[in-house]
């Protein structure tokens, strides 16, 4: 993946053209963040539809492009090669509830590789899948059933989709803000378990791994692990009369 991702930069710099990866995973993002500069040939962009997306896509830019620009760049400007589809029950009365296993599931059925799918998003009976753009014709004229449910599929225009997570508010103490502190407090479960989940390369800080307990976290990141979920640390409420630490977390649901 080291090898892939820098190829495609040197390609955006010596074509002088924008190159885009597949959909990258939070280990192939982390892979991406962590190169040395000096071993990359240009500056690059990641999205993935919307904002904290967890698989997305890299856009290498040519020095032409970088330069040209000042400040953030708008990601929605780069013609990154993906689109959203819609999926919906052909009759409403007769939808199972889907979970994103099913989704994924029917989709990779039709021989699509998960690489050129982004992420799933579930809003009731409705889903959303982002998808390469040389498939979503082909997804849009195969799928037809996801578990037992007939379905039926439509295009979104990315520019006019907006896409609010739903979060749960946990609420609690800790001795400090460290990673494996609020990992506990956020799937209710020992610190000796999840430091296990550090150690073995699951935990993730805003993309980029995380393997060791102590770390501090800083308000506003997002802790995702794999196979679990992720959430975002919102800050410090108060402090107990015991000097422990009241603090705010969103859970994605």
């Amino acid at each position: 993946m080291e090898k892939r991702l820098i190829e495609l930069s040197r390609t955006a710099c010596y074509r002088n053209v924008i190159t885009y990866s597949d959909f990258l995973n939070l280990n192939e993002l982390n892979i991406l963040h962590s190169l040395p500069k000096d071993k990359l040939y240009t500056a690059y962009v990641t999205f993935g539809g919307y904002d904290s997306a967890e698989r997305q896509m890299a856009a290498f830019l040519p020095d032409a492009l970088s330069f040209s620009r000042t400040g953030k760049i708008d990601s929605a400007d780069l013609g990154f090669p993906f689109v959203a589809v819609g999926i919906v029950p052909l009759h409403e009365k007769f939808a199972q509830a889907l979970t994103h296993r099913d989704y994924l599931g029917a989709i990779l059925n039709l021989g699509i590789e998960r690489s050129k799918l982004g992420d799933i998003l579930i809003e009731g009976e409705k889903a959303v899948v982002f998808i390469d753009d040389g498939l979503s014709s082909f997804l849009q004229e195969e799928l037809r059933r996801v578990s037992h449910t007939s379905v039926k599929l439509s295009r979104i225009n990315l520019r006019d989709y907006g896409y609010s997570p739903r979060f749960e508010e946990i609420k609690g103490t800790v001795a400090s803000v460290r990673l494996d502190s609020l990992l506990s407090l956020a799937f209710s479960s020992s610190r000796t378990k999840l430091s296990g989940l550090i150690e073995g390369g699951k935990v993730f800080i805003n993309g980029k791994l995380m393997t060791t307990n102590s770390c501090q976290v800083r308000e506003e990141d997002v802790i995702s692990v794999r196979g679990m979920g992720k959430f975002r640390y919102k800050g410090i409420v108060s402090h107990t009369k015991k000097n422990r630490i009241f603090v705010l977390l969103h859970k994605y649901i």
